[in-house]
Formats: C-alpha cells, sequence, structure tokens
C-alpha cells in the first residue's frame, strides 16, 4: 500500500523528477509539475491528497488492481493520454498484466472509437519498452477462443436484429460476428474484467443508455454489488461528477432489479 500511495502521489501532484523538471514520455504532452499545480490550483493539490489519494484508492470495496482498470478504461475512453502512462504504470504494478493492458486498448476500440484506442497505443508502447514488456507477453492476434453460451447469444442476436436488421444491417452483422462471436470471447482477459472495462468506459462517457445489458452481463460474470458501486464512486474523480451521478440510477435500478 505503501508504494501504491506514493506512485498514486506523484501522479496526483503531478509527475516530476527530484530537481522540479517535467517528465515525459516521447510524443506525448508532458505533465505538469508540481510547481506547476501549485501555482495555479493549490487547492487541487490538497484535494488530491487529502481525498484521493488518502481515501478513495484506499477503499475496501473494490482491489487496487479492478481500480487500476476502471481508471485506465476511463481515460482511453476518453482520450486523456497525459495522466495515461502514468496509470498504465500502476496499473502493471497493481498486477494487471500486460496481456491485459493490450486486450483492454483492443477492447476499448470497439466501445469508445478507434482513434482513442490508436492514442492508447503510443502511450502503451512506451511504457512496455520502459518495462521490456515484449511481444511473448502479448497475446497473440487469434487463436483458442472461450466458450460461446449459443442460446443466449442467439437470443440477443434476434433481438438486436429485429429491432435494427432493416436500418442497420451492418451494425446488426458486425455486432454479432466481431463483437459477441469474435471479442468477447478472447481470452487475454476474463469475462468479468472485459465487463469492467467496458462499464466503466460506458460510465465514463454518459452512455447511459448502454449501462443496464452490460452492468447486468458484468454482474453475471462475476462482478458484485459492492464492486459496482465502487465502480461509480471511482469514476466520479476519473471522469466528472454528471457522468457519476447521470450513471447511478441506471446502477441502482439494476442492481435492485436483480435476483436477491
Amino acid at each position: 500500500m505503501r508504494l501504491l500511495a506514493a506512485t498514486v502521489l506523484s501522479l496526483l501532484i503531478a509527475a516530476s523528477t527530484a530537481s522540479g523538471q517535467q517528465t515525459t514520455i516521447e510524443g506525448l504532452k508532458a505533465m505538469p509539475t508540481t510547481e506547476d499545480i501549485r501555482a495555479v490550483a493549490p487547492a487541487l493539490e490538497k484535494y488530491a491528497k487529502g481525498v484521493v489519494l488518502s481515501d478513495l484508492w484506499k477503499r475496501p470495496g473494490m482491489s487496487p488492481r479492478d481500480r487500476s482498470i476502471v481508471t485506465v478504461a476511463a481515460l482511453i475512453a476518453r482520450d486523456q493520454t497525459v495522466e495515461l502512462p502514468f496509470y498504465l504504470n500502476l496499473a502493471l504494478d497493481n498486477g494487471v498484466k500486460p496481456a491485459e493492458i493490450s486486450e483492454i486498448i483492443t477492447h476499448l476500440a470497439f466501445y469508445t472509437g478507434w482513434a482513442n484506442a490508436i492514442d492508447a497505443v503510443s502511450a502503451a508502447k512506451d511504457v512496455f519498452k520502459s518495462r521490456n514488456i515484449g511481444a511473448d507477453q502479448l497475446p497473440p492476434a487469434s487463436g483458442p477462443q472461450l466458450p460461446l453460451d449459443e442460446a443466449a447469444e442467439a437470443q440477443r442476436a434476434t433481438r438486436v436484429g429485429q429491432q435494427f436488421g432493416q436500418i442497420t444491417p451492418s451494425l446488426v452483422q458486425y455486432t454479432t460476428d466481431v463483437l459477441f462471436r469474435d471479442l468477447w470471447l478472447r481470452p487475454g482477459l476474463a469475462p468479468r474484467d472485459r465487463s469492467l472495462v467496458t462499464v466503466s468506459a460506458l460510465v465514463a462517457t454518459g452512455q447511459v443508455a448502454q449501462i443496464t445489458y452490460h452492468l447486468n452481463r458484468a454482474m453475471d460474470n462475476g462482478l458484485t454489488k459492492e464492486e459496482a458501486g465502487e465502480v461509480v464512486g471511482q469514476l466520479a474523480f476519473y471522469a466528472g461528477w454528471p457522468n457519476a451521478f447521470s450513471a447511478a440510477p441506471v446502477i441502482k435500478e439494476v442492481i435492485e432489479k436483480r435476483p436477491r
């Protein structure tokens, strides 16, 4: 936990060297130094130390690993690459595997847009290089897949096809063939974690209409009620209070309607 505190603090009050110089990753915008933040918003440093560091990342309702997954997903979803290298390093320190980071980036290309994933690749590439992470630690482009619940997928595909097949057949086809019969079956990211990434991205980008389906799927995949609540609390800081409060009623309804 002390390592977590030290690393989170170094970002929250700005990544800087002992001499106060900015640390940068090639090709990415530099983060402000501690002195920069104090010169502009001294209260921001206070909240970082007193709330985010001292409480949020230490809350017991979600593991540091999961908080890293939620935060990385939110940053990619919002295309916030300035903070991403630090949080990718923190995720690796918290037990997220390089293969899982690779899958998170790939997954979010579909759920938050291709350009966001490509921007995340640029950030992750230098992080991986600095930690000597090579191709042998990354998932293959294709290979054996996780088992598919054929009945559930048939129901989903039929429902979507009836709703939208006449309007946008390409969307219906790619949703079935690429997302649910390929992407979601990739073994490099556990279904529960893939769902966690998806829900986090939806909350972070205000896509509340999609939360009900994916949160139910996440909880079917093993996400607990307590963890679902902590996702919203974590994202209030990393995606803003309006996005968190827009998602909260939907998440509340999903939890209340699920079998006890």
